[in-house]
């Protein structure tokens, strides 16, 4: 793929994403995070496995040799990532889980650098340690003492949760040989079929769902399900998963301007906090180092 057809794929799965913080918010309040992730999934792998089908003619010999790390995929990125989110967003905003979100970045290029070998710059350090703070503003609402006081809100603790469980799952889908699309159906069938004894055992009364969190659920389905899952997987397939962590900043971007026009007030603490996790991204990923020696190359010449 070209460069300009990455970003657009890395865009719109972001957009969607926040989509799924906004109408996550609205489905929790009549369904529990575990028939939320399971119905999600089990609808979306009837569109999954044709698209993996057309387009990548699922060969399953790499899924018999990859079963291990589709299981784990399925685990984390599937179960572990999604129970957690709408159970975050039980407890806090669609904002602040998003906010929260956006250390993820951060923490997927410190474990890459931990797991190659190579070394931190200063900068870098300085720019997780300053997202790491934007992140601890928002969990205290802006009032740092509190976290003397070990009173902090379980969603914005979850949603931290969230962010490792991510972390994990964009590197093992990194790792693996089977195509995207075919890694992200075969992970989710995995999933659903781990999740079903859980969900029938809780059950569910559909007639009490109301409309609006129907219409949530086929959004989730079809687009941060089925849309920005593929999208993810082909981009993280073409650039990695460091590059491709560093469009999850939209996220939060992209929910706030969702929720504010659905009349949600944003916090300066959340002004704060999410400019402190931007820039401190910003840092972590090394983009201001690759800026520095552009900028001394350009000097030399």
């Amino acid at each position: 793929m070209r460069n300009w057809q990455i970003l657009i794929l890395l865009v719109l799965c972001n957009l969607f994403w926040a989509g799924n913080y906004v109408f996550g918010k609205y489905v929790i309040s009549e369904i529990t995070p575990l028939w939320i992730t399971f119905s999600r999934w089990v609808l979306a792998l009837f569109f999954l496995f044709p698209i993996a089908y057309y387009f990548e003619k699922m060969e399953w010999k790499s899924i018999k040799e990859e079963w291990l790390l589709l299981t784990s995929m399925g685990v984390l990125g599937i179960i572990g990532y999604n129970l957690l989110l709408y159970s975050a967003l039980a407890y806090t905003t669609a904002t602040n889980a998003a906010l929260v979100s956006a250390l993820n970045p951060g923490i997927i290029v410190l474990v890459s650098v931990f797991l190659t070998g190579e070394r931190v710059s200063r900068l870098q350090a300085a720019g997780f340690f300053l997202s790491l703070t934007g992140v601890l503003i928002i969990l205290t609402n802006g009032e740092l003492a509190r976290l003397l006081q070990a009173n902090y809100n379980q969603g914005d603790l979850l949603m931290l949760a969230a962010v490792l469980i991510w972390t994990a799952y964009s590197l093992i889908s990194k790792k693996i040989q089977t195509p995207p699309i075919t890694a992200t159906a075969v992970s989710s069938a995995i999933a659903v079929l781990l999740m079903a004894p859980f969900a029938v055992s809780q059950g569910i009364n559909f007639a009490a769902i109301k409309p609006l969190a129907l219409g949530g659920i086929l959004y989730i389905i079809l687009f941060p399900s089925v849309c920005s899952f593929v999208f993810w997987n082909l981009s993280v397939k073409a650039i990695g998963a460091s590059k491709c962590g560093v469009f999850l900043n939209l996220i939060p971007v992209f929910t706030a301007i969702i929720s504010v026009i659905l009349g949600e007030r944003i916090t300066l603490a959340q002004v704060l906090g999410g400019l402190s996790v931007f820039i401190g991204v910003y840092l972590t990923t090394g983009m201001l180092d690759r800026l520095l020696i552009k900028q001394e190359k350009v000097t030399e010449n």
